[in-house]
């Protein structure tokens, strides 16, 4: 027997006796477990290799830094506020806020979002705004700048940003950089060396400790945030490239949206970078006060806002649950972006009371995709939501990366989080919850001129897509739950 017919005898068998143990021992829910064993079953022995790169679970264990920072950091001020809204005391700028009581109170518990109102946001919708407002911000910094980013490009954009960073390091402003190993996988080796030589500190989150192996590939941090000197903030979907600046002729214009706010939500965007650090660097960074200003009394913020974050370190799956809950409270509407749509069966089942209860459902995706295999899964799940009656739009002024809900033009959430399970279950992300009827309004408003240059699918031509498309969906979607 020749060595090949040897390997094709054993490995199969090999592979399922490693891996199938693994897969029910870490108890999985039973789509995930189903998923691996058809990439098992029809990809001997490299589906092993696939499983040990995408498909563990990630140890709490080796998190146990981000908790305990996290208790020390917020602890009192969540107990607190907890009696606060639960005995009814809370007060809000906005009175018609008090009807999202319990979703405050949902994630406070689950999440440790503190509630604040003191806060002045602004919306961008577009690269080139976005990121003029934040080299703006950036040069009037004086004592510290902290940054995530999932991706950062190695051109023109990407080299501005670190320019500019080891410009302000130079001038001793403590400068914080953190960008995902996997990522921004095409930086060059020696990207920040002339930041890091201006004083600067740049960390990369779990980066492969063997060359071109990396156990932890499936959790990345896919947060994108920004906080100058404790005071001002950023939170939304645009990470660093030129393709965010519509520079990129497949591409073309990048709709995105982002916010910059000023307030008691910057404390808890600070929070979240001073985890995330201590969880990429060795050793526990001191909790020093300047990171935590005291927000301005004059100040005349007065939007209520929640951070929520969640990843593979959450006993919850807060941030879908979070989206669960906006869904459910829905009177009048719903709202939708996002470019990737692969929900579980309990946000298919929440839009599909919400439709059938006379609430209008209206979802936009991207027309083209950036990920084929994704988008196929996305499209695989609309036909359900359409014979429901839920409306669903193509975007095709150019490619929509907005991760934007608004519900009843009263509440909204913006972040980082797409609808899908690695977003949900696998990756770090953040959303801000914006309990504002102005920016809520402004939110949808934007959805609604983003319709003008959208095409709805109807449920007839969803039904008459070609036969090679829905084989393509439903083979692709029985792999959704680990793409």
């Amino acid at each position: 027997m020749t060595l090949w017919n040897q390997l094709s005898t054993y490995l199969p068998i090999i592979n399922i006796v490693f891996a199938v143990p693994i897969i029910f021992l870490e108890r999985r829910n039973a789509a995930v477990t189903w998923a691996w064993l058809m990439v098992l079953f029809f990809i001997p022995f490299f589906g092993f290799i696939l499983y040990l790169l995408f498909g563990q679970n990630l140890s709490r264990r080796k998190i146990y830094r981000i908790k305990k920072l996290q208790r020390l950091l917020i602890e009192n001020s969540v107990e607190h506020q907890k009696v606060s809204i639960k005995s009814g005391e809370a007060e809000y700028n906005d009175p018609a806020m008090q009807d999202y009581s319990d979703m405050m109170y949902m994630n406070l518990v689950k999440s440790q979002a503190i509630y604040s109102q003191n806060n002045e946001v602004e919306v961008f919708v577009d690269g080139k705004t976005k990121f003029s407002a934040l080299f703006r911000d950036m040069e009037a910094a004086t004592d510290h700048i902290h940054i995530i980013y999932y991706i950062i490009q190695n051109d023109d954009l990407g080299r501005k940003l670190t320019r500019a960073l080891e410009q302000k390091a130079r001038e001793g402003v403590e400068v914080r950089l953190m960008y995902d190993a996997i990522g921004s996988l095409s930086l060059p080796k020696h990207f920040f060396d002339d930041l890091k030589a201006a004083g600067g500190q740049v960390a990369a989150f779990f980066p492969s400790k063997i060359p071109y192996f990396n156990l932890r590939l499936n959790y990345r941090n896919h947060r994108k945030i920004a906080i100058f000197d404790g005071i001002t903030g950023y939170i939304g979907g645009f990470n660093v490239g030129n393709e965010y600046l519509g520079k990129d002729e497949y591409f073309g214009f990048w709709r995105d949206t982002h916010l910059r706010v000023q307030g008691g939500a910057v404390h808890q965007l600070q929070t979240l970078f001073l985890m995330d650090w201590n969880l990429a660097t060795p050793g526990m960074n001191s909790l020093e006060s300047r990171y935590f200003p005291a927000v301005d009394v004059d100040s005349e913020g007065t939007t209520g806002m929640q951070i929520v974050s969640s990843g593979p370190h959450s006993e919850t799956e807060q941030i879908k649950n979070a989206y669960i809950k906006m869904i459910h409270s829905a009177k009048k509407s719903i709202y939708l972006q996002t470019p990737y749509f692969i929900p579980d069966e309990s946000l298919i089942t929440a839009l599909n009371i919400a439709a059938a209860s006379g609430v209008d459902v209206k979802i936009m995706l991207p027309s083209q995709p950036d990920h084929k295999l994704v988008y196929w899964a996305s499209f695989s799940y609309l036909g359900e939501l359409l014979n429901a009656g839920v409306r669903c739009f193509l975007y095709e002024k150019g490619f929509l990366h907005a991760k934007t809900m608004v519900v009843d033009g009263k509440i909204a959430s913006v972040g980082t989080a797409n609808i899908d399970i690695r977003s949900f279950k696998l990756n770090f992300e953040v959303n801000a919850l914006v309990y504002d009827t102005e920016i809520a309004g402004n939110l949808k408003a934007i959805f609604e001129e983003d319709m003008t240059h959208s095409v709805e699918l109807s449920a007839e031509a969803y039904g008459n897509r070609s036969h090679g498309a829905k084989i393509k969906e439903s083979f692709v979607r029985l792999l959704s739950p680990i793409l």
